[in-house]
């Protein structure tokens, strides 16, 4: 075997480095159809400089099962993820690996799964109940805001043991320009987006530790509760630090996403009155009565497919990043070690070969007689061993969700508003999706 050379440039995939320190990253940020130029132009591989740091960009199937499963020692998360996510998220479970990633994940599993879902149920359609309600007060309004304070309400309450009301809508807020900083250039200078996303998890952290001391007093069997009361085989219980950091993760993996879904949801079925009925009558056919049960939300299986349809076109982030800790060869070309990656989710969501007519909404394509999937070929909630800890949780929200609404309620999607998708922070109508909002 010929040695490789691996000085050679010309075995790096195609594409450009950009701007000396700057690489293409004001492009990236300013740019909708960034990705779309570049692979169009170069194909499922190539190369770029974004946030700092030279980065390959892959996308396909074989891409994703490369990244997520089969070479995942490869990659590193902490690494891949810009500066920003390291100093907002702190040592949080988004960012760690190895064995302390296993341990901690561990720790958090017990809340969202088993009896703990099923516990989360009731207050889930309570606050989804309330929030309907004040949404047929208002009539007109934007979906997106609405539907970004409704999921922390219901992460806020269910993960934390907080009381809805206007202390989460003032966190809400806070968390808004939280996110709001992760895809920034992070300058921390005065009134800048980072800037306020740095005094933003100040506070957030500073209420969570008021809530986390209060809770060691009075323990509840909630997600907080179980995080503070869980150790380790040797005994060993995670730091006031430590909790403070997963709980900040807790909120903004339990309503940042879950809100570009729900929105990409209700605008999807607004757009597309057919599906709408269709989703509708199944409810119907469910004869729900005054609570919805376990057994009714697994028993839906049309909706299901409405969401991995929601899930394959729009979903709420435009794939992930890895740091690359070990040299490889991939379709032909050689990526060096010390290089960031991002796999994109659009190139396998769209992939002519597993999915027909791939800008369509189409939600039968995954029945069960069609069945347009494979492997790794839907990767929304990402895949492989660290896929999304909280997966059931959101499904199980947008679920409860999506019923009432078919249920009891109908939305117009008002004219003269810009529908077009803005992806950062997640998914979401640049409008905020103006809608029209009343009662069947």
């Amino acid at each position: 075997m010929s040695k490789i050379d691996f000085n050679n440039s010309n075995m790096l995939p195609p594409g450009s480095l950009g701007l000396p320190f700057l690489g293409e990253s004001i492009n990236f940020l300013a740019q909708n159809d960034f990705f779309q130029k570049r692979q169009n132009k170069y194909g499922n591989i190539f190369k770029t400089h974004l946030l700092g740091k030279p980065t390959v960009v892959m996308t396909g199937i074989e891409a994703n099962r490369f990244i997520l499963s089969s070479h995942s020692d490869h990659f590193s998360w902490r690494e891949g993820w810009p500066e920003n996510f390291k100093e907002l998220f702190g040592n949080s479970l988004f960012l760690q690996e190895g064995q302390e990633h296993k341990k901690n994940r561990k720790l958090l599993t017990p809340a969202f799964c088993g009896s703990s879902l099923l516990n989360y149920i009731e207050p889930m359609e309570n606050i989804i109940q309330n929030y309907c309600q004040e949404w047929i007060n208002k009539g007109k309004f934007l979906w997106l805001n609405e539907l970004r304070q409704m999921t922390f309400d219901i992460a806020s309450v269910l993960l934390l043991g907080s009381q809805s009301g206007q202390m989460t809508q003032n966190l809400s807020k806070e968390f808004t320009k939280f996110s709001q900083g992760l895809f920034t250039l992070p300058w921390n200078i005065p009134l800048t987006p980072y800037n306020r996303a740095i005094k933003a998890r100040d506070n957030l952290l500073k209420h969570i530790e008021q809530v986390v001391l209060e809770r060691q007093e009075n323990p509840q069997n909630d997600a907080l509760g179980l995080l503070i009361q869980s150790e380790d085989p040797q005994g060993n219980r995670l730091s006031l630090d430590e909790i403070k950091a997963q709980s900040l993760l807790m909120l903004f993996s339990g309503h940042e996403t879950t809100t570009s879904m729900l929105t990409s949801f209700c605008l999807a079925l607004g757009q597309h009155p057919s599906i709408l009925q269709k989703a509708r009558q199944e409810q119907y056919s469910l004869n729900i009565g005054e609570r919805l049960t376990i057994e009714q939300l697994r028993n839906m299986p049309y909706l299901d497919t409405v969401f991995k349809e929601v899930e394959r076109l729009y979903p709420p982030v435009i794939g992930g990043f890895r740091g690359i800790v070990k040299s490889f060869s991939f379709g032909g070309y050689w990526i060096p070690s010390g290089w960031q990656l991002l796999y994109l989710n659009k190139g396998a969501h769209r992939d002519p070969q597993i999915y027909t007519n791939v800008d369509q909404f189409d939600p039968d394509r995954f029945n069960l007689t069609r069945a347009e999937n494979c492997d790794y070929a839907l990767v929304g909630f990402g895949g492989g061993a660290r896929i999304c800890l909280g997966m059931a949780f959101a499904q199980m929200e947008m679920k409860i969700f999506a019923s009432y609404l078919l249920r009891y309620y109908q939305w117009e999607i008002l004219p003269n508003q810009d529908l077009g998708l803005k992806p950062i922070p997640t998914l979401h109508p640049r409008s905020g999706l103006k809608i029209n909002f009343s009662a069947l």
